[in-house]
């Protein structure tokens, strides 16, 4: 399929981080939190997907783990700040042999950037819980810079 393709038959729609999206799952059941507004779903999921006209996730942070699954297409490479100014570097993908892996587990607290490492496309599937929701979000700016300096040079493309 082409990326027009995934995006007609999946519904998808532009993302504020950069890429497409659509939720394909948001549980009924609700949790107690200590977030603005307390309750959230217990677990929500989405498609993800990047092409190469809109082949950036910009950093952001959210509170909860996001649990990544790598579908179809090309690899696509995350960028992790871990709270103690860390840079992590994993990449999603079908080749195994090549050190891609299949699912990836983000922490909630860790900014996360990614972007399509080549081709036309790649899809992904996100399990986030306790559910998504955007007060739990942040979207980083030229500040994150200043956060962490001495990432600067790896991180400065991947800001909004």
């Amino acid at each position: 399929m082409t990326k027009a393709e995934i995006i007609a038959a999946l519904n998808l729609v532009e993302h504020r981080e950069g890429g497409y999206f659509a939720e394909t799952y948001r549980s009924e059941a609700e949790m107690p939190t200590d977030r603005d507004g307390n309750l959230r779903n217990v677990c929500t999921s989405i498609y993800y997907l990047l092409t190469s006209d809109r082949p950036t996730d910009h950093f952001h942070k959210n509170r909860s783990d996001i649990i990544h699954y790598f579908h179809s297409g090309s690899s696509i490479v995350y960028l992790i700040i871990h709270p103690e100014g860390f840079l992590e570097r994993v990449k999603l993908g079908a080749n195994l042999n090549q050190g891609d892996r299949l699912q990836l587990v983000v922490k909630g607290g860790c900014w996360k950037a990614a972007f399509l490492e080549s081709g036309d496309y790649g899809l992904l599937g996100e399990a986030v819980a306790p559910g998504f929701d955007y007060r739990d979000m942040i979207l980083a700016d030229q500040s994150l810079l200043q956060e962490f300096p001495h990432l600067a040079s790896e991180i400065k493309d991947y800001l909004k």
